[in-house]
Order: structure tokens, then C-alpha cells, then sequence
């Protein structure tokens, strides 16, 4: 059986997401196929998988014949719902909610696709995101609806022992836009540095491809206010395969990973982390509460409140007892809970629900 997957971009936690599917569906025999509209980068991350990028209808019209799709899985994107059905695809197709930013705007997108879902899609899938479940139940109560977790392979992306510099490293990972609140980030590590250890060193993995211009002035000029130049280095577009030696120094340097945004998903960065026995200290961003509990397998800090976030880094730190509590509880956790069997079971139920027999 082969299942179609769509998004925009090969880029963030939906790649990963896609790359940690593939291994998790294709044990039952279930053939994931991606197609992306873009690639605004000069790579793209060994899928393992028939792989497509194109948004030429004509090329689109040909891969949805070839394929022979049991069913489609399209992120976000609800305009694509009646564009595939007017190439002549008949199959079921599923709306995939992994996050859109701020929850206004999520409101926004679901209350205005309202029509064209009842018309065209089959299902909604999401990874158990508290604002998008309540969303779904408000705004389509009778649609079937199916939350679970997304799946990580903790033995394929995992910790290595590397060398040290003696430097404590606190990483930041997104894109330098507003939800993201890369702004936050700055002034912990500020605070951090200046207060705490000057041997703090700041890391920030981006896409520069994804932010916005503006945002990118704003932070360049908050970097110099802050003086912090020469504490902190930014990795652009950091191969996936490269990120769990990151991790894993960055857990074994005594520092963290440290999640500002305003809303959230279900981030792939923390499980990542977590994965690597890299701690995470984060804001409640609503979808992080299926991987993050917190002084078990990570730490909340209070959106806004820098004072909280160093106070929760501070002790994540120095409490040596509490921090390897919560390196092995996060590992721990990710296995049982985002396992890539896991996973398999609940989208083959998810199907058969749909008539969709996966034998």
C-alpha cells in the first residue's frame, strides 16, 4: 500500500516527521511517498523514499496516477484538498494539523477551511495538541478526528560520546520569526552569561531560508546590544544527521536545550534532544506537554518571565542528582511513548476506521 504525504517546504519538524514515518510505516508494508512544493535549501535529507518537489500540476496530476494512492496526507494545507480531487484523485484524503503558529491563527486557518473540508477531506490527523483538539471538537464536531503521538526512532537518532571544550553550551532551535521568540532566548542566555558563568556559550540552529527579513534586523540588533557576538554561533541548515553530536555535547557539557516559543506543536527538536540525553528546559507551549513533564523529564519556565528561566536553568545545572534524573526519564519517555511501532498501530487503526484495509 503506498500513502502520499504533503507539505510545502523539506524543512523543520514535518521533515523529520516524514523521514521518522517512513521507517515506522514501512514495517507493515505501508510504502510512504512525500512530495514537497519547494526546496529552498542547496540539500535535501535522505528520505529513504520516492521523494518529490514539484508544484507543477501537470507533474503532480502524473506522480498521483503513478502512485496509486490508498490515501493522502496533506499538512496544512487545505487548498490542496480541492486541487487533487479536480486531477481526479478519489482516494481518502487526510488533513495533518502539526501546528500553525500562534493559536489565533490556527483558529483562523480551521474556522475559514471549514467548506472546503466538509467537501473534499476524509479525516483530520494531529499529535495530540491540546489548542488543535479543542479547535477540531468546536469547530467540526462530527468529523472524524484522530490525535496521537507522532514517532521517534530512538535507535537511529541517539547519544554519542564526544569530545569536550569546557564550555556550557545552551542551544536554541527554530526560525527567526515572533512565535519562535528567539528574542527570550537572547536575554536568558544574556542573563546566564553575565550572572551566572561566562563560560556559557549559546548555540542557535536555523533555517535562514524560512525567517522573516525583518525579524532578522531586529535580531542582529538585539545580538549587538546584548554584546553577545563572541558567546554565540549560529548554525544554518545543520544536516539532521549532524544534530544528535550536537545534542549529545550539549548534554554532556552541563547545559541544555532551551525552547522559548510562544505555541507549539509537537516539536521534534525536544524529542531529539531528549533522545541524546540532552536536557530541555522549555516554555509551556501547549503541544510540548505530551513529551515534556516537568522535574521528570524536563523543565517549564513561565512564557515572558526571564527570571523564572534562569531560576529553572540555574537549578537544571547545579542539581546533579535531579538533572540525570531527567536525562534518563526524558530517554525513557520517548521510547515508550513515540515509539515508531506505536505510531504504526494507531495510523493503520486510523485507516481501517476510514476503509482503508492495510492487509
Amino acid at each position: 500500500m503506498n500513502i502520499l504525504f504533503v507539505f510545502y517546504v523539506p524543512s523543520g519538524g514535518v521533515e523529520t516527521l516524514n523521514r521518522q514515518r517512513f521507517i515506522a510505516l514501512k514495517e507493515h508494508d505501508i510504502h510512504a511517498h512525500f512530495l514537497y512544493y519547494e526546496n529552498r535549501r542547496d540539500f535535501l535529507n535522505d528520505h529513504s523514499a520516492p521523494t518529490f518537489v514539484t508544484n507543477d500540476n501537470d507533474e503532480i496530476k502524473g506522480i498521483l496516477e503513478d502512485g496509486e494512492y490508498a490515501a493522502i496526507v496533506i499538512v496544512s494545507d487545505f487548498n490542496t484538498l480541492p486541487r487533487f480531487r479536480s486531477m481526479g484523485y478519489k482516494g481518502k484524503m487526510i488533513i495533518e494539523i502539526q501546528g500553525y503558529g500562534p493559536k489565533n491563527v490556527a483558529k483562523n486557518a480551521l474556522t475559514n477551511a471549514v467548506e472546503v473540508v466538509n467537501d473534499h477531506a476524509d479525516g483530520f490527523l494531529n499529535p495530540k495538541t491540546p489548542h488543535i483538539m479543542q479547535l477540531l471538537e468546536e469547530l467540526y464536531p462530527s468529523f472524524p478526528t484522530f490525535s496521537f503521538n507522532n514517532c521517534f526512532d530512538t535507535s537511529q537518532f541517539s547519544y554519542k560520546e564526544m569530545s569536550l571544550d569546557g564550555f556550557k553550551k545552551i542551544a536554541w532551535i527554530g526560525r527567526i520569526e515572533d512565535n519562535k521568540n528567539w528574542r527570550e532566548f537572547l536575554k536568558i542566555g544574556y542573563q546566564l552569561i553575565n550572572n551566572y558563568n561566562p563560560n556559557i556559550r549559546l548555540l542557535m540552529f536555523e533555517d535562514p531560508t524560512l525567517s522573516d527579513p525583518i525579524e532578522r534586523m531586529k535580531f542582529n540588533k538585539l545580538v549587538r546590544r546584548l554584546n553577545l557576538n563572541s558567546k554565540l554561533t549560529l548554525h544554518s541548515n545543520v544536516p539532521n544527521s549532524q544534530m544528535a553530536d550536537f545534542f549529545s555535547v550539549i548534554g554532556d557539557s552541563g547545559g541544555f536545550l532551551c525552547s522559548t516559543s510562544k505555541v507549539e506543536g509537537a516539536p521534534y527538536a525536544l524529542l531529539e534532544a531528549m533522545s541524546c540525553r540532552c536536557p530541555v528546559l522549555t516554555t509551556d507551549s501547549d503541544g510540548v506537554r505530551s513529551s515534556v513533564i516537568h522535574d521528570q523529564t524536563g523543565k517549564f519556565y513561565s512564557l515572558g518571565n526571564i527570571d523564572s528561566a534562569v531560576k529553572e536553568a540555574k537549578e537544571l545545572m547545579n542539581n546533579e542528582s535531579l538533572r540525570e534524573s531527567i536525562r534518563e526519564n526524558a530517554l525513557e519517555h520517548v521510547r515508550e511513548n513515540f515509539s515508531p511501532e506505536l505510531y504504526a498501530r494507531n495510523f493503520i487503526q486510523m485507516l481501517e476506521s476510514l476503509g482503508i484495509s492495510s492487509e
